[in-house]
């Protein structure tokens, strides 16, 4: 389905398996977890993770003549099948293992339900319809600063205090090819800030306040004395 565009999407020759079918010695079993063969291929329906290489490249523009086919609305519709699986509120296309320069971004109204209402107001949070961009443009428009904790899918289980700017506007084309334009604000102009950001093999890692950086379930930890597992699947 993407042969058009894997030239675009710089490979990586070496790939992780960690599947164990049948019994075998541990050495053996180490040496095949990395391996030349791709037993999963991207789009994935699941968050690449910090390490990935697709993580730290730039990702390629969408050429025009790309923009309305059938290959890239594959890859959105992953993205966004991939988005409310997980219930995050952003997502860019490398991570989901393709560099590509396409980001969706969803704020349902039901989050105001789970979080108190002091922190929904703290964070200026508010609802933000559906939204996909292929070759977004972000420029700043309120360059007052706001630090509040923030966490990555692709980073699973941390998160950290980082600064953004209080507001920006995003321009690019919608997943018909015409040309859009977003005013955000508070918390979504923070998940615009933290989406585009992916676009240029950046994370938040790079610039959070490294005091603050957490395991996101330490709590539950000392609880169950180490028995946790962090999924990576749903």
């Amino acid at each position: 389905m993407l042969q058009p565009l894997h030239k675009l999407c710089r490979g990586h020759h070496r790939y992780l398996s960690t599947s164990l079918a049948t019994p075998q010695s541990f050495r053996k079993w180490y040496q095949q977890l990395w391996t030349t063969k791709r037993t999963n291929l991207p789009p994935y329906d699941h968050f690449t993770q910090i390490g990935d290489p697709v993580l730290r490249d730039k990702a390629a523009e969408v050429p025009a003549d790309y923009v309305n086919s059938k290959e890239i609305h594959a890859i959105i519709d992953q993205m966004v099948n991939v988005l409310r699986k997980y219930d995050c509120v952003g997502i860019a296309a490398p991570q989901i293992g393709v560099s590509l320069r396409i980001i969706a971004m969803e704020f349902k109204p039901s989050i105001r339900k789970e979080l108190p209402e002091s922190t929904y107001k703290a964070r200026q949070m508010s609802e933000l319809p559906l939204t996909v961009l292929i070759n977004p443009q972000l420029a700043v428009t309120d360059y007052i600063k706001h630090k509040h904790p923030e966490g990555c899918m692709s980073v699973r289980g941390f998160s950290a205090e980082v600064e953004r700017y209080a507001a920006v506007k995003l321009t690019g084309l919608d997943r018909e090819g015409s040309a859009t334009e977003l005013e955000l604000s508070g918390w979504n102009a923070r998940i615009a800030q933290h989406e585009m950001e992916h676009l240029d093999g950046k994370l938040y890692t790079d610039h959070m306040d490294r005091s603050t950086f957490m395991c996101t379930c330490w709590e539950t930890v000392n609880t169950k004395s180490g028995r946790v597992e962090i999924p990576f699947y749903k």
